[in-house]
């Protein structure tokens, strides 16, 4: 049952994130008598305390860049920014790895970014677009949240933790 307006046309697990990343509630209840098997699996994975985007990666990540994007901790750093959400761990843990320019096209809200080795101490930083802006080649492209969730990075507080899933 939808409980907001907005909510009406998006899936029941974005419904149920957007209400968690408002911190205003701590329990959905389901009052759809049709909702499938399927959606009540997707509801009973989300973890309320670390806002988790569905995203689509392109085929030109490397696996490293794979491996930082779906199984790292992120957290958005404490220094804000009105253009990127940076998530800094990845280029502490892998600075002596080799991050290759790949795919650079200019950067749109909701893309997955990693620095490559042309940006020097930032190279493998992972950062989420908040804003549409230029590449300077620098920056690999590497995925992007699907388009129903891009609103959810509205939500997302300094020094908060989260995730990404293929969708």
């Amino acid at each position: 049952l939808c409980t907001l307006e907005m909510h009406r046309a998006l899936p029941i697990e974005t419904q149920a994130k957007h209400l968690f990343a408002t911190e205003l509630i701590n329990e959905v209840i389901i009052a759809n008598a049709y909702a499938s098997e399927e959606e009540l699996k997707q509801l009973s994975m989300l973890n309320s305390e670390r806002l988790t985007f569905n995203v689509e990666l392109y085929n030109t990540i490397s696996e490293l860049e794979r491996k930082i994007v779906l199984e790292e901790p992120h957290f958005y750093r404490g220094d804000v920014s009105d253009y990127l959400i940076r998530s800094t761990q990845s280029r502490v843990k892998y600075k002596q790895e080799e991050f290759k320019p790949t795919y650079t096209p200019n950067i749109r809200r909701g893309d997955i970014l990693i620095e490559n080795e042309l940006y020097g101490q930032y190279k493998g930083e992972l950062q989420i677009a908040l804003r549409d802006m230029e590449n300077s080649g620098k920056t690999n492209v590497v995925g992007h949240i699907v388009k129903e969730e891009i609103f959810l990075l509205d939500y997302l507080e300094p020094w908060g933790k989260f995730a990404f899933l293929i969708k």
